[in-house]
């Protein structure tokens, strides 16, 4: 590792002395400074200092007040990329509640199938309130929402308005009451409640503040990730807010729409930080041209890439891409973090570039890390997902052994909400069992895979996402499109591999044929069949995730949109 300068070491000493982690509601109530909130809205941005956001908010904390929020109401919300909505979290809190931020639904998800899921949901909240979008409010069931109240942000906005300024007295939860429930998006299983104290809250922003080198007032965070996912509330949202840094807020529609909006804001507005995913990287990288420039040099020193796990590949093509407008190696940051443990647990070094390093990949399966050379048979790459973050303890604590992730954090969630049963299972004794597996090396976590993404094909052990991230570098499938599943019947397991398609005039046999070759190169085992799918058809999380489990699910119940299937049976 690279130790920082004397200049750097002396501002990250400055900035703890001058600096101590503020206290969740004094850092988000009390704000004095020249932060401002840039929030896209249909066509263009609008800008808002934090102290009128704060004022505003109060006046919508009167209006939830006036429909029955007080001191322990929870609030079902889904937190979409509005301004009303980013008022609305703090009015929340204000009035007393307790927000619960309710997934929006999944891609390939049914209105059924959605209207089910906030049934459940509610079932575990018990909700005073319910704060949909109109394309939430449409599936849920009537029997829901005849029993409860049921509103909008800018219906809320709206009536804080007509209440001519109104204030109340604020009473946010306790330090150590429930503050805030965050659902997970649901990509291996039923959305889980974190449950979120406002210790662990303030733990979570001190963390990030350290790992990314940050001072108070002195960054500007671009952001288009959906409110809804933990990496765009905590790590974008809440961490501008409380350290009074500005905060360009796009949408991931808008992102969906156009990656290159997102470097473009980064450029337009100097933002010294963002963060994002692999996947969302390789779409901007993409759709970035050789030739046209971005408005303004890049000021990016921060680009924390998480939620999954950071393909090499992607992180240098977006390094050579980005190059001449000013981006440099040691603004990516790749981290590992969850709902769990609020954010990070994780993070590359600020001052450090990325770490690559190359394993073999037979020896990975046996439960050991040995490092080889990328010449190597079966060597697999895998960038460092960085150290430990202060006051995270993770296992496996012994170096090269790979083992299932376990931590506790500052910043840990108090368990699963209104789920005693998955929160004794997966919290025991306060240490929470993550499901995914890795190893430290040189001090640097490295993330293999998820338990749910090893395989047993023929007596074989096999990391799927291992297979997928091969199949990503052959040029010929959809980046980031491809999920290889194990399907189980009558006869023996089977492997099938899902694709969306690049064009319908591709050659589908010989597209097969190559994914073929590279399973069996990767893995030793053979495909039972390829089947290529729509665009879109493959199921994903707002933040764009794949959903494993439900793609085995839609598989299974004959309910992908497959446009070629190829069998090699």
């Amino acid at each position: 590792m690279t130790p920082p300068t004397p200049r750097a070491a002396a501002d990250q000493s400055a900035r703890s002395a001058a600096a101590p982690h503020p206290g969740l509601w004094e850092a988000l109530l009390s704000r004095t400074g020249r932060g401002t909130l840039h929030a896209w809205q249909d066509t263009a941005f609008t800008h808002t200092p934090w102290r009128d956001v704060v004022a505003e908010a109060h006046t919508m904390a009167a209006a939830l007040r006036s429909a029955g929020v007080g001191p322990g109401t929870r609030v079902g919300a889904v937190l979409t990329n509005t301004p009303e909505a980013v008022r609305g979290l703090l009015a929340v809190w204000i009035a007393g509640g307790t927000v619960a931020s309710l997934p929006l639904p999944a891609r390939g998800m049914t209105s059924a199938e959605y209207g089910d899921q906030l049934r459940t949901l509610a079932g575990q909240l018990d909700p005073g309130l319910l704060v949909l979008t109109p394309e939430t409010a449409l599936p849920a069931p009537p029997d829901l929402t005849g029993a409860l109240p049921v509103t909008d942000w800018a219906t809320l906005a709206a009536q804080s308005v007509t209440t001519g300024g109104h204030r109340v007295e604020p009473c946010p939860p306790g330090l150590d009451d429930i503050a805030f429930i965050q659902y997970s998006s649901g990509s291996t299983s039923t959305p889980k409640g974190c449950a979120l104290t406002p210790r662990a809250i303030a733990a979570q922003l001190g963390m990030m503040l350290d790992f990314a080198g940050s001072a108070p007032g002195r960054e500007t965070i671009g952001c288009w990730l959906p409110l809804s996912h933990d990496m765009g509330v905590f790590g974008c949202l809440l961490n501008a807010w409380a350290y009074d840094f500005d905060l360009v807020l796009s949408t991931p529609e808008r992102f969906a729409m156009a990656p290159r909006s997102w470097f473009r804001d980064l450029s337009e507005y100097g933002a010294t930080m963002t963060a994002g995913t692999s996947t969302a990287l390789h779409l901007a990288t993409r759709a970035q041209s050789r030739t046209a420039a971005l408005p303004r040099e890049l000021t990016l020193r921060v680009l924390v890439l998480g939620a999954e796990r950071v393909d090499w590949h992607t992180l240098d093509q977006a390094r050579r891409r980005f190059a001449p407008s000013g981006l440099r190696p040691e603004a990516f940051m790749p981290a590992y973090g969850l709902a769990e443990a609020t954010l990070a647990a994780a993070a590359t070094p600020w001052f450090r570039e990325p770490v690559v390093r190359y394993f073999d990949g037979a020896a990975l399966l046996d439960g050991e890390a040995a490092e080889t050379t990328p010449d190597a048979p079966r060597a697999v790459p895998l960038v460092s997902n960085g150290p430990p973050l202060p006051g995270v303890n993770l296992t496996p604590t012994r170096s090269g052994r790979v083992e299932e992730i376990t931590l506790t954090s500052p910043s840990l969630a108090a368990g699963y909400y209104g789920d005693p049963r998955r929160t004794a299972d997966r919290f025991p004794g306060g240490r929470f069992h993550t499901g995914d597996r890795g190893f430290l090396h040189q001090g640097d976590l490295y993330l293999t895979g998820r338990t749910d993404d090893m395989l047993s094909v023929g007596g074989r052990k096999i990391y799927a996402t291992e297979i997928e991230a091969a199949l990503d570098g052959l040029g010929t499938l959809r980046h980031g499109s491809s999920v290889l599943l194990e399907t189980t019947g009558t006869g023996p397991p089977r492997l099938v591999l899902l694709t969306e398609i690049r064009r319908r005039t591709d050659d589908f046999h010989r597209v097969a044929g190559q994914a073929a070759a590279v399973a069996a190169a990767k893995s030793g085992v053979a495909l039972a069949e390829c089947r290529f799918l729509d665009r879109g058809a493959l199921p994903r999380t707002p933040s764009g995730k794949i959903q494993r489990s439900r793609s085995r699910a839609l598989l299974n119940q004959d309910r992908l949109r497959t446009v070629a299937r190829v069998p090699f049976d």
